[in-house]
């Protein structure tokens, strides 16, 4: 016999087995949930997430700060390491791309799910025991908040309005978030479309510019396009800077309003032998530029947009027939030119006509801070609009943004839907009273699982009130007696006076499906990681030590400074090297 130890699983792996995994994993979730505990509700707090980035030449790193309470994007921008906490970043990502809200409360639930599982498992109960207990009672829950929600008429604009203001009242862009609010409703009523009778809101047409300085109140909402390009400087003056009624012409890369004269001689081989003979050549070819500014103003276009440059001859018939002109603009905002005023965007300039023009109340240019931008406002039916979001500084027009974009979706829910519920913990604790309920039809058990599961949407509202200081046992004792009389449906945490009040008639409303799909996410989440009972974890090759990596690494930076003392491109310094 040979005393060679047999190798399954390769050399320097190590495996964390049953009890050891399970309690592993369920503590790196909870931690990870506390972290962002106390920033739910609208007095939870801010955190500063300080981080490191490279510049574009990838040569340097530059100090990056991010102040914020949004779930989402703490997750994101923080660098958790635990299988388990990048699980609930997953869960995060989810609601947030499916609802737009909603982000901290699943991690919150998440949280509160796997604390009463630990406490289930160590008196002996089996883990899928507690994920079909929870199973069955999240399918419970949403059956009950589907019975509970509230229709509502989708065309009630204030209604719109406070559930823009409740989403962003956790938010530090909440000193304006009336007018944030206000303006996050028009956004989306011009961009909604009814397809089959039902309504659809692509938030993607939202496009939101941020813009540093003045303040947030002077946000302001464009029906149309603003794009970061100006008018072109011709050699003489006359380009006009501002068009009413235009007629816009949109243009993809065409190389004839852009001749390169060296290229075309040189293609050609055109041979010259008078100076007649070039004068004619330059003569023939600013024909042809001016023929081409005359198809412009024949299909009666006013303003043109083109992706290419332009040429100088080109530029100077432009101002002469009073024709404003963009040149390199984004393929991206030519097709955001071309859905807000109905244009489409030509490949080549036989191809404009009248039919092909977009239209717009006015074309202008403006200066923002020390840029300048196009606007192009008052379209005609724009199925996209434009929000240029100003701000003090730049860590509070990130933040606004982040806030305005949650109340767009928002609002787009409940357009879709038609069904609100109220906040402030009412609609968790209606539904946990009556799982607390169902849980006694349940045999065996499983019924300490869906008791569990009531108990942890309590988690919500306990955290609503610590955060605003209160005594959350209390709270929860007095939110509990609410719920049991009739007619207390909505009785939630009022955060600013300390009290269980109704939260309906205090408009604070939330859509029904950022409720729904925070129990789908925290649900699946938390049983994810339930099942899991082991943990094998390879080996990781350490690149700071090895030595030859980092004389790698110094080569390429070396070079890429060298090649641009000389002018020449830089050689990019990969952030992280793998190999096998």
């Amino acid at each position: 016999m040979s005393s060679r130890p047999n190798l399954i699983l390769k050399e320097g792996t190590t495996l964390s087995k049953k009890e050891t995994a399970q309690k592993n994993n369920l503590t790196a979730a909870r931690i990870t949930a506390d972290m962002l505990r106390s920033t739910l509700g609208p007095r939870g707090l801010d955190k500063i997430l300080i981080g490191t980035k490279w510049t574009e030449d990838n040569l340097r790193k530059i100090t990056r700060v991010t102040i914020t309470n949004d779930g989402a994007t703490i997750l994101k921008d923080a660098d958790f390491q635990h299988p388990a906490s990048k699980m609930l970043i997953e869960a995060a990502k989810a609601q947030d791309s499916e609802v737009g809200d909603g982000t901290t409360s699943v991690v919150v639930l998440v949280g509160e799910l796997l604390e009463k599982a630990q406490k289930l498992i160590e008196k002996g109960i089996h883990p899928n025991i507690m994920v079909d207990g929870y199973k069955k009672a999240a399918e419970k829950a949403k059956e009950i908040l589907n019975e509970i929600a509230i229709d509502v008429d989708i065309n009630d604009d204030e209604l719109l309005k406070q559930i823009a203001i409740t989403s962003m009242g956790s938010k530090s862009a909440s000193i304006a978030k009336d007018h944030l609010a206000d303006i996050a409703v028009k956004a989306v009523r011009q961009i909604a479309e009814e397809h089959d009778g039902k309504v659809k809101v692509d938030i993607d047409n939202v496009y939101i510019m941020k813009k540093s300085g003045k303040s947030l109140e002077e946000t302001e909402l464009v029906k149309g396009v603003v794009i970061k390009e100006d008018v072109i400087d011709s050699l003489e003056a006359g380009m006009p800077k501002r068009i009413k009624d235009a007629k816009i012409a949109l243009i993809k890369k065409h190389e004839g309003l852009d001749l390169d004269r060296g290229a075309v001689v040189f293609v050609r081989e055109l041979q010259v032998d008078t100076p007649e003979q070039l004068e004619s050549y330059v003569k023939g070819e600013k024909e042809i530029l001016k023929g081409m500014v005359e198809k412009i103003v024949d299909a009666g276009a006013n303003v043109l947009f083109c992706k290419s440059a332009l040429d100088y001859v080109v530029t100077h018939h432009m101002v002469r027939k009073g024709i404003m002109g963009v040149r390199r603009v984004d393929e991206d905002d030519l097709k955001k030119i071309a859905r807000a005023t109905g244009g489409r965007i030509a490949s080549h300039i036989d191809d404009i006509g009248p039919d092909a023009l977009g239209e717009a109340g006015l074309v202008e240019e403006m200066k923002i801070g020390e840029s300048k931008v196009i606007y192009i406002r008052d379209c005609k039916n724009p199925r996209l609009v434009t929000i240029v979001l100003r701000g003090g500084a730049k860590h509070v027009v990130d933040e606004a943004e982040r806030a305005l974009h949650d109340a767009l979706c928002v609002i787009r829910n409940v357009v879709e839907d038609g069904k609100i519920v109220a906040g402030g913990g009412s609609p968790e604790a209606e539904v946990s009273k009556r799982i607390r309920e169902f849980a006694m039809t349940i045999r065996g058990r499983e019924q300490l699982a869906v008791e569990a599961f009531a108990n942890s949407l309590e988690g919500i509202p306990t955290a609503l009130a610590e955060n605003a200081g209160l005594d959350s046992v209390g709270i929860l004792v007095n939110l509990r007696a609410k719920h049991k009389g009739d007619g207390n449906l909505w009785y939630g945490v009022n955060v600013f006076s300390g009290k269980i009040e109704d939260m309906r008639k205090l408009k604070v409303l939330e859509p029904l499906r950022v409720k729904m799909q925070v129990i789908k996410s925290a649900t699946e989440t938390a049983c994810m990681i339930l099942r899991i009972d082991k943990v094998m974890c390879a080996k990781m090759m350490d690149l700071e030590k090895d030595e030859g990596m980092e004389a790698r690494l110094r080569e390429i930076k070396m070079r890429g400074r060298s090649k641009r003392r000389w002018g020449q491109t830089p050689v990019r310094v990969p952030r992280r090297v793998e190999y096998e």
